[in-house]
């Protein structure tokens, strides 16, 4: 099957792409409107699945961890004896890919607006304290931790590869329900076209975010590095940048492009943790990540289903699961193309286990520099942080850093390559859920990078309510994905209990004391 000429689903194309274009359109005529709707759409999302959501993420990570330790884990998947990727290579495709809005951006914000703002469930602590540290780094290794990731790739993955690999079901969307529905959804199917269209939907909003946000990131760091003026030329032509890399590796491949620039963005990103390490702020983010992962352990359950404060939940946890969920089927896709021949243990624990601790670490690194600057000199970053915004965290943690005039630079490289390892990976994805095919056209990959790309700075001309309105939005798109994300939660153990069968791994006798 992989090897058939790919074929363009014109109705999931053209209902994915035309809504895409007509929330261009809408918000080139009348910016206010479309803020206005995308609003009142995101408070409704909030308030009707915010809790959904929350317990959604939370079931997937505890029905995901024993399913990978029992003796199912040992199930192999992709129908391949040996894993087409090494296993570094492997997991810098998966950690770069998701790690792109978090990587820099929010990994130097989030835990400063902790720090000055403590979150709702440490409401005792004295912010921009010591006592402040550990619940600020905490609450952001809760949304870009374990949960996370594994509504990224865990069970949907194992259903994924089982529907596409075994059983010969298009790589797409909708065939995370091909254990319910059988082949029903699988041609001319009005449901399954809207399920497709929509996951694609969600994932390029939630690409083209951090695309714009990279515009403003460094177009504000060039000015306070290089003097360049920020303005909105500056941001087109990072853009412009972004995207001609993107189209160049989503049109090599996974093999090619993406795997090298994603190997790249690792080995620098890990270049930047030593000099931090051995340079700045060393003992502070070491012992600061230990008791902040044990304040986390501690509070796992409690973060995760903290219901005080529907305002502050809207704009960050429910926000991120939003976000998430609405990756959830690519990214699912994604893995399962650069997974074959992984066992279910190796996927689950390399995506939600390994990768979490990573990117908690990386989080400590940044975000726990900045404040211990913070600490040592108030307002060093948080008065930057409050006057310009996101932007400015990440190059106000840099300039309190020796060498500050090489790792300001080097942070900013870093943003780029996170941005467009995965927009080149989303744009390959969705090429392969339009086509059903791991091999889609190279004209179809240059297209949707090309595409999100225009629609990121159509998004900034039109001011920081573009770019805020696709925030909102990213929530809004999240709704009907999360509801086939839901089903994979019973789908996964019932997958890998038939290929344990197949596999030999359970004998039959216990195979049916399992389903009855």
């Amino acid at each position: 099957m992989n090897n058939k000429k790919s074929q363009v689903d014109w109705p999931v194309f053209g209902l994915s792409g035309g809504l895409l274009l007509v929330f261009v359109i809408a918000a080139a005529i009348s910016m206010d409107a479309v803020t206005s709707f995308v609003n009142s759409s995101f408070a409704l999302s909030v308030k009707w699945f915010g809790a959904f959501w929350q317990v959604l993420l939370l079931a997937t990570f505890i029905i995901a961890i024993p399913l990978a330790f029992s003796r199912y884990g040992k199930v192999k998947l992709g129908k391949l004896d040996r894993p087409e990727f090494g296993t570094f290579k492997w997991i810098s495709m998966i950690m770069c890919t998701l790690l792109a809005g978090g990587g820099v951006f929010w990994a130097a914000a989030e835990p400063m607006f902790h720090f000055t703002s403590p979150p709702p469930l440490f409401g005792g602590i004295q912010a921009g304290t010591d006592q402040a540290v550990n619940p600020a780094l905490s609450q952001a290794f809760m949304h870009w931790g374990f949960l996370a990731w594994a509504i990224l790739g865990t069970l949907s993955v194992v259903v994924m590869m089982y529907a596409h690999y075994h059983k010969g079901m298009p790589l797409k969307p909708r065939s995370l329900l091909y254990p319910i529905f059988g082949e029903k959804l699988m041609s001319k199917s009005a449901l399954g076209t809207t399920l497709d269209a929509f996951s694609i939907l969600a994932v390029v909003a939630g690409t083209i975010g951090p695309i714009g946000f990279l515009g403003l990131q460094a177009s504000f760091g060039m000015k306070e590095i290089l003097g360049i003026p920020d303005t909105f030329t500056t941001q087109l032509y990072i853009i412009i940048a972004v995207v001609t890399i993107s189209a160049i590796s989503a049109a090599t491949g996974l093999h090619k492009g993406i795997e090298f620039l994603s190997n790249l963005n690792v080995v620098l990103a890990i270049l930047l943790m030593a000099t931090i390490l051995f340079l700045g702020p060393g003992e502070f983010i070491v012992n600061a990540f230990i008791s902040s992962f044990g304040m986390y352990l501690q509070d796992f359950i409690a973060m995760s289903t903290f219901r005080g404060n529907s305002e502050w939940l809207g704009w960050w946890t429910v926000f991120f699961w939003g976000w998430f969920l609405g990756y959830g089927p690519m990214m699912a896709i994604f893995i399962s193309c650069i997974s074959r021949g992984r066992t279910i243990r190796e996927i689950i624990t390399a995506v939600a286990v390994i990768s979490p601790i990573v990117t908690c670490f990386w989080f400590t690194v940044l975000g726990g520099s900045g404040i211990s600057f913070e600490l040592l000199n108030p307002g060093s970053i948080s008065g930057p942080l409050n006057e310009y915004g996101l932007p400015a965290a990440m190059i106000s943690i840099t300039k309190e850093l020796p060498l500050s005039y090489i790792m300001g630079p080097a942070f900013l490289l870093l943003t780029i390559l996170f941005v467009v390892t995965t927009s080149d990976s989303m744009a390959y994805t969705i090429s392969a859920a339009v086509t059903g095919n791991n091999s889609p056209s190279v004209g179809m990959r240059i297209f949707w990078a090309l595409m999100m790309g225009a629609v990121a700075a159509i998004l900034l001309s039109i001011g920081n309510g573009g770019i805020n309105a696709l925030q909102s939005f990213i929530v809004v798109t999240a709704v009907p994905v999360s509801l086939i994300l839901l089903p994979v939660c019973w789908l996964a153990p019932k997958v890998a209990v038939l290929l344990a069968k197949e596999q030999g791994i359970v004998e039959e006798k216990n195979l049916m004391e399992k389903v009855s």
